[in-house]
């Protein structure tokens, strides 16, 4: 398949050139258009129960859509004459808005002045729902913020809520985008030329990374057509693809220079390269498409289309380095090594090869600190609390953060807060007003509103909601005063589930923290399947590539001890605010999708690199006598000739990642950050300590498997 591949751009590579290079104007073309077509959301499962609560809230009460919340603030106060005319206008002109289905403000509705001042009573709100989904409300609510936003005859308007927050999102994670790549490409290119000792040879990783940017923005494109695909697609599959595709490149060149410093014609090192070096690609891409998978286990729409839009990159960037890469190399030719190699000198005398030694001679004295040390930064990840992402991603200057601030820190209830429970089938009876009396005796409940009316305390306070019945239904409306995201908001809901439905009756709760409870049960019912599906598969590949059992099993261990301590280290700067959560507003809690990306993402890329030693490390042990003193020296080996490439490209893929991690939107830096520290931590604490130190204390069981399947395994290898 290798040869076949390659035969084209051996043969005729300017054609092969050309070709890519009119399939790069079509893709940026096509790409362009991507960012305007990805959704805001997909945090919460579509069956979930928060979501059949929108879905009866929009199509039986008209409550359809998303909160969109103005802000209406004076010197005068929320009574004077210029706020009540302005409040009085925007509420009516968004009443007669077909894109909104529902608005109470402090003007006309006077019964809720209540919630909808603030207590020092300058600031009223306007709260607004928005028809649409996750993906059409965001772009209305923002028309009509910049309809009404801004200042006159005193009086000023703020745009936030949900919508707003989703709508601002996007437009900043786009904005992000072109920084990240602004950050990233010149620092590669530069970074290669160090690496290479070339201008021209670092020229083909970059070439393929910048064409692997734009195949990956064609193919988000593309997908949305058949999946929805997440806006954080944009920037994290980009830096994938830019990753594995500079990645890849650097084996093949790597593997090229190796087999001319050993004295073999331009043709033969370019066969053999891309032989050897395409199998252990096409290898490593499997690996690495086989964690993304782990994201398809979930119910999460965001983290589903993850998966889709990784598999299809990791795709992209394997046929780039095996069409593109041997193009070029057969074009540039000698040219790539006007300057002496390094691959010319001995193996032995080499860093690496002397590293890998020292840690030989003393495996434990080596392994331990390292051990300590990651077992230390893994230990906050017992604190690990999961929740949903809210206005406090955005940078404080978006305009919906600060509305998120005023929300929190100046209003009794918080209007976000409201926690949505359907009931049927519902009389109206006292049994229905009992209970919305038991829910409004919950602490830091301010009211309960519904068809047997208003109730504070526990004690009737106002009229009933006539729109708050539809047929056998009833839809009872619970005031917060606490944050829906926090810990303290899904302790509310947990009472509120404990208090005693009517007897008949079945209810379902909505609203931002039934969302919250929602995602994190997602997690927890998914990541089980993910780790084994993750763990199985990986080690059937790995024992496929080795011939061993011992391996896989060491490989996956690091894995996730590596990925522990980067998982700890993200709680305690983020979650906790250590080292001022590196500019990020710290929450108490951590984002419920990003562990699971992370660790997808993160345990596919660390494979990666294991692949690559773990081929050299097979190649010289299997042309060797099999002794223990053979085993150490098909480590040294192995890590002399291979951990150039690995060293190299984890610290191009860590300036592509600190490239994310520049985003204003805190996912994204904590995405970014996070995956720098595991690739880091996994190229050079685990694989040139711990490997080696945990191989020299095994000595020949590295490479044990039972003596009945060693024929099999033999048969079935896959060989670099």
């Amino acid at each position: 398949m290798i040869t076949t591949l390659i035969g084209p751009a051996v043969r005729a590579p300017k054609l092969v050139l050309v070709l890519v290079g009119v399939a790069f104007l079509v893709c940026g073309a096509l790409g362009s258009q991507a960012a305007a077509r990805l959704s805001n959301g997909g945090f919460v499962a579509t069956d979930s129960e928060s979501a059949r609560v929108a879905d009866i809230l929009g199509r039986d009460y008209s409550m359809s859509g998303m909160q969109l919340v103005l802000t209406v603030e004076s010197d005068g106060g929320v009574r004077s004459a210029a706020s009540a005319a302005r409040g009085r206008d925007i509420a009516e002109q968004l009443r007669g808005d077909g894109r909104v289905s529902k608005v109470v403000s402090p003007w006309t509705d006077p019964q809720l002045s209540g919630l909808l001042v603030s207590r020092d009573k300058r600031i009223g709100l306007i709260v607004a729902s928005v028809r649409g989904d996750e993906n059409t409300a965001p772009a209305a609510a923002h028309d009509l913020a910049g309809a009404f936003a801004g200042s006159r005859d005193g009086v000023t308007i703020h745009a936030g809520g949900p919508a707003m927050v989703l709508a601002e999102t996007g437009q900043q994670t786009e904005k992000d985008l072109a920084i990240a790549e602004a950050i990233a490409l010149p620092l590669t290119a530069l970074l290669l030329i160090w690496f290479l000792r070339s201008a021209v040879a670092a020229a083909i990783p970059f070439i393929t990374g910048i064409a692997a940017i734009a195949g990956t923005s064609a193919v988000l494109y593309l997908l949305t057509f058949v999946v929805e695909l997440s806006v954080f697609a944009l920037n994290i599959t980009t830096a994938i693809g830019l990753a594995l595709a500079i990645d890849y490149s650097l084996l093949i060149i790597g593997r090229y220079r190796e087999e001319i410093a050993g004295g073999r014609d331009r043709d033969a090192a370019l066969v053999l390269a891309m032989q050897r070096g395409g199998r252990a690609v096409a290898f490593s891409g499997t690996t690495v498409g086989i964690a993304l998978i782990g994201m398809s286990f979930f119910p999460m729409a965001f983290l589903r289309s993850l998966a889709y839009a990784g598999l299809a990159v990791v795709a992209l960037s394997i046929m780039l380095t095996l069409t593109m890469v041997p193009a070029l190399l057969t074009l540039f030719g000698e040219r790539i090594n006007r300057k002496p190699l390094r691959e010319a000198q001995p193996v032995q005398e080499g860093l690496l090869y002397r590293a890998a030694r020292t840690v030989q001679r003393r495996p434990v004295l080596c392994a331990l600190p390292v051990l300590a040390l990651l077992v230390l930064f893994g230990s906050p990840i017992f604190g690990l609390k999961l929740g949903l992402p809210d206005d406090r991603v955005l940078p404080a200057s978006a305009e919906s953060r600060q509305v998120g601030d005023l929300l929190r820190d100046r209003f009794a209830d918080n209007a976000t807060g409201t926690v949505h429970i359907v009931v049927s089938p519902a009389d109206g009876g006292t049994d229905l007003g009992a209970y919305s009396a038991a829910l409004s005796a919950v602490p830091d409940v301010q009211d309960v509103t519904g068809p047997a009316g208003s109730f504070t305390g526990g004690q009737p306070a106002g009229p009933a909601d006539p729109t708050a019945r539809h047929g056998d239904g009833a839809h009872l409306t619970v005031s917060s005063t606490v944050d829906p995201y926090s810990e303290q908001g899904q302790r509310q809901l947990g009472a509120l589930h404990a208090v005693t439905a009517p007897a008949g009756t079945h209810v379902l709760f909505g609203g931002l923290a039934q969302q919250t409870a929602d995602s994190t049960a997602g997690i927890k019912e998914g990541f089980p399947k993910a780790v084994v599906w993750i763990a199985v598969t990986t080690f059937i590949l790995l024992l496929l590539l080795t011939g061993s059992v011992v391996l896989p099993l060491k490989a996956l261990v690091l894995n996730v001890l590596s990925l522990s301590a980067t998982f700890g280290a993200l709680v305690w700067i983020f979650q906790d605010g250590h080292l001022g959560g590196l500019g990020t507003l710290a929450t108490g809690y951590t984002i419920a999708t990003l562990p699971v990306l992370l660790f997808c993402v993160a345990f596919g890329l660390s494979m990666d690199y294991e692949v690559f030693l773990l081929a050299r490390f097979t190649e010289e042990w299997k042309r060797s006598g099999r002794t223990r003193a053979d085993n150490d020296d098909a480590v040294a080996l192995g890590i002399a000739r291979s951990g150039r490439i690995v060293t190299a490209a984890a610290l191009l893929m860590a300036v592509i990642f600190v490239g994310i991690a520049s985003s204003e939107v805190t996912m994204n830096r904590m995405l970014g950050v996070g995956l720098a520290l595991a690739v880091l931590m996994d190229a050079t604490l685990v694989r040139m300590v711990l490997v080696p130190a945990f191989m020299r204390l095994l000595g020949t069981a590295n490479w044990w498997a039972p003596a009945r399947s060693r024929p099999l395994l033999e048969r079935a290898a896959l060989r670099e």
